[in-house]
């Protein structure tokens, strides 16, 4: 009976390391500061405050997959009973990061008139690409599905990444209506579709001469480039640029390895007369949205494009 025990108990920790994963909490806003307070050091950390005309409702279950709830966070304008939505994907090498990183993000741009919703969706340690691409396409889902209940216009939805966030806001958005990218577990009949595109610092391609990715991305991707090509193609947004895209904002760092593959998806977008913008904001690093003075001019660059856009 002892033995029995033993493996039994043996049984249950294997269970239980499949079944749940470890957190990197290796990219945080404070240990971001701590890296840039030396060389930026009148940069201050971006506060969260809530806005008199923004409701905020944290932790809402937008999907189950087995036993894992996938959760996001909501920031409305009570204004109009139907402003158009953003969703929010932050960033952190596809393993790293959580929705509250963009909590201020979604208050400021909510108390000017949208939507917001910033997305929890799986990362590279638990779930590999195309996972966590099929988690905020859901997300989009559930998001139309409740459109009253969240004051959103469904046919103006916009969609805004941060760094890695910003390379999945860039495929999310040119992949509308490929079967490929939807999760073939979902039978919402909404669609996934967005009507426009905000990259803030997220590379558009991942085999390119400009582009330096490399373990976080094999370890996302599920292998490097030579074990697995067709995944590092297959993932990059200027793969799927054409005439169906959607318009597209850049609002980019002064390091240029964040927006790989950027100027070959603008030729290909005004080749076919699409609205884009480029915002670079000087002498900043990445990571720049997390702190004051760059969260404002952030905020506006994109407000001033989403007015231009939806309204």
């Amino acid at each position: 009976m002892k033995r029995i025990g033993i493996v039994l108990l043996l049984f249950s920790k294997v269970m239980l390391a499949q079944n749940h994963y470890a957190v990197d909490s290796s990219y945080t806003i404070k240990s971001t500061y701590a890296k840039l307070i030396k060389k930026y050091p009148f940069i201050k950390i971006a506060e969260a405050v809530k806005k008199a005309n923004v409701l905020q409702i944290e932790d809402i279950v937008y999907d189950k997959i087995e036993k894992k709830e996938l959760h996001l966070d909501a920031y409305w304008n009570k204004g109009e009973e139907a402003n158009p939505g953003v969703i929010l994907i932050h960033g952190g090498g596809w393993k790293s990061g959580n929705k509250k990183q963009l909590e201020v993000l979604g208050q400021t741009i909510s108390a000017k008139g949208y939507s917001c919703f910033a997305i929890e969706y799986r990362l590279s340690p638990e779930a590999k690409y195309p996972q966590a691409i099929y988690d905020v396409k859901n997300a989009i889902k559930f998001v139309k599905d409740n459109a009253k209940k969240f004051h959103v216009d469904p046919d103006k939805i916009a969609v805004l990444g941060c760094s890695s966030g910003g390379q999945m806001a860039a495929l999310i958005g040119t992949t509308n209506e490929n079967l490929a990218f939807e999760d073939p577990r979902n039978k919402s009949t909404s669609s996934s579709k967005v009507q426009a595109i905000l990259d803030v610092d997220g590379i558009l391609a991942f085999k390119h001469p400009e582009s330096e990715e490399g373990e976080m991305a094999a370890f996302w991707l599920n292998g490097t480039y030579q074990e697995n090509p067709e995944n590092w193609e297959q993932a990059s947004a200027l793969r799927h640029t054409d005439k169906n895209t959607p318009p597209i904002l850049f609002i980019n760092s002064s390091f240029d390895r964040f927006h790989a593959g950027r100027d070959d998806m603008i030729a290909i977008l005004n080749q076919h007369k699409i609205y884009n913008e480029v915002r670079t904001i000087q002498n900043s690093p990445h990571s720049f949205w997390f702190f004051q003075p760059w969260l404002d001019e952030t905020v506006y660059y994109a407000t001033q494009f989403l007015n231009k856009v939806f309204k």
